[in-house]
């Protein structure tokens, strides 16, 4: 379904006659306000510079061509606590057709979201003539796991990534989602008892159309689970990397609940993960006044406790990055000075803000490994233009070091790389700087 600027203008304008606020259509471009609650407490927190699109890389003729850039900072609210970007893209051009991502080759991920399912049929006691429907479906991993145990699934994926669901018999719609979708949906399927999104809540520009569509689609009392990076998790671990152009919000739990307070929705429970280097999975019921669990009190009384209402505890955070850029910056020079021989494991998006924001180039890594079923081997890292090549020369030239891009998973790549036959030492870039010898893996 294409979208052109015109429809876009109509949606805007007419996003109060749809039953959300207006400030929920974030315009493309500057954002003055905050994403949530349209407060103008805003305050900058870090300024990564003008960076490109993450997961936009580049094949080997277009590095020959300009490159387009975007400010990225980050902003924090301090009237619903939550922190956003304060320059959108237009979401068809950071989901392009050729978007390069597939959940189910990551082992831990396609582990992960089978466990998700597991514990949502268990908790909502889905039965076969439920309905699940995922939206920004992807390769509809998390929807098989669905599927294996009896129950109605259907995904909703606006990249060419939906043909390989629809090939492994996953149905899958290829659209982004608003309320004209929702609506064909709802008559064409039925309305669903679960609907889900799984890292994507945080990447809408059309947060009313998506929440509203969900609304339409859900039957009542039917719940709608996302998951996305939780602030929280981001600033005690001081992962500036998370912040990209395709996270235009990262949620507190405070600010998830501000941001349906407008509609037919309670925030029932919460959970915390251990994905993205820690997430947050809400469970938004549709109708007001529902039976909210005792972990929703409980985090937002953490979240206090935290300071996550405190501005000071955003500056800290700033000067933790700083000091991790410093180290990381210190190790690298010195390392190459002596002669040894640095290379960098994975290219998940996080890693185009930290190489970008770093400044680090191929005259100090000259390449990123990636498993071998990537759909980004042959490419080269946007502003950067590090090559990405399959992980096998790793095996093949045994450097001294091997920086793991994708530390959120570090202990596994670490103990599959060993077991492969791999001699290099480890470096992780974050929370905070530190080598790791392959002796102690």
């Amino acid at each position: 379904m294409n979208i052109d600027s015109e429809s876009i203008l109509q949606t805007f304008l007419s996003s109060h006659e749809k039953g959300y606020p207006a400030h929920h259509f974030v315009k493309t471009g500057f954002i003055p306000t905050c994403q949530v609650c349209n407060s103008k407490k805003l305050h900058t927190i870090l300024d990564l510079g003008h960076q490109p699109l993450c997961d936009s890389l580049l094949n080997k003729e277009m590095l020959n061509e300009p490159e387009k850039t975007y400010p990225l900072r980050m902003i924090w609210c301090e009237n619903c606590t939550g922190s956003q970007i304060d320059y959108c893209v237009d979401g068809k051009v950071v989901y392009h057709p050729t978007y390069p991502y597939r959940s189910g080759i990551t082992k831990e991920l396609a582990e992960y979201q089978m466990n998700i399912c597991l514990s949502l049929i268990a908790k909502y006691r889905l039965k076969s003539e439920d309905l699940v429907i995922d939206i920004g479906s992807n390769d509809g991993t998390l929807l098989s796991g669905f599927q294996r145990e009896g129950i109605r699934v259907l995904g909703v994926e606006p990249t060419n990534i939906a043909a390989v669901a629809q090939e492994n018999g996953i149905p899958t719609i290829q659209s982004f989602f608003d309320i004209a979708v929702a609506t064909k949906l709802e008559s064409k399927y039925g309305l669903a008892t679960v609907i889900t999104a799984t890292n994507m809540f945080a990447h809408m520009q059309t947060i009313g159309e998506v929440i509203q569509g969900i609304y339409h689609l859900l039957l009542d009392g039917g719940v709608f689970v996302a998951e996305t990076h939780y602030l929280l998790d981001v600033i005690q671990g001081g992962q500036f990397d998370t912040i990209y152009h395709e996270h235009l919000r990262t949620y507190s739990l405070a600010s998830l609940i501000k941001l349906f307070e407008p509609y037919d929705f309670t925030v029932t429970d919460v959970e915390r993960g251990s994905r993205y280097g820690g997430n947050i999975r809400i469970h938004v019921t549709k109708g007001k006044g529902r039976v909210v669990e005792p972990t929703v009190a409980q985090l937002l009384q953490l979240e206090k406790e935290a300071k996550l209402h405190k501005l000071e505890t955003y500056l800290q955070f700033g000067k933790r990055v700083q000091r991790a850029r410093l180290d990381f910056l210190d190790f690298l020079i010195q390392t190459k000075k002596m002669g040894k021989h640095i290379v960098g494991n994975s290219c998940p998006g996080r890693c185009s803000t930290l190489l970008n924001y770093y400044g680090i180039d191929t005259a100090h890594i000259p390449y990123l490994a990636e498993q071998p079923t990537s759909l980004k081997l042959g490419m080269y890292l946007p502003g950067k233009h590090i090559p990405v090549v399959n992980n096998q020369v790793l095996i093949d030239e045994q450097p001294d070091y091997v920086i793991l891009m994708a530390w959120h998973y570090a202990q596994p790549i670490m103990e599959q790389l060993k077991a492969r036959g791999l001699k290099s030492d480890f470096v992780i870039p974050l929370p905070d700087f530190q080598v790791i010898k392959n002796t102690k893996v």
